[in-house]
């Protein structure tokens, strides 16, 4: 069994200076926790792999192909591999929990 706590990813997360951290990696999937203070721009391009989304805090808007809709804390968004994608008008520190599948690059 693996098991983590979010607030010390988090701060292993801040320590490392960067918006994500991969913290599982496994045959067939990869777990990292992303994230996006109020107002910043989300810099990501669309990734080879099936990603779902749960945002475990904040609040946002996410375009996944050509369809928005607004996130926070308790939503989950599935992005299809090869997809663009966007976080956008984040107003709250987001906190996002991503898995990929395959395993990210």
């Amino acid at each position: 069994m693996k098991a983590f706590r979010l607030d010390e990813l988090e701060a292993e997360r801040a320590a490392n200076e960067g918006a994500y951290l991969q913290f599982l990696r496994e045959r067939n999937m990869s777990v990292g926790l992303y994230a996006l203070d109020a107002g910043e721009h989300d810099p990501q391009r669309p990734h080879g792999q099936d990603e779902v989304y749960l945002v475990v805090s904040g609040r946002a808007s996410i375009t996944v192909g050509l369809e928005t809709t607004q996130v926070a804390r308790g939503s989950v968004v599935y992005v299809p591999a090869g997809v663009a994608h966007k976080f956008h008008h984040i107003s709250e520190d987001l906190r996002v929990l991503v898995v990929f599948s395959p395993p990210e690059a």
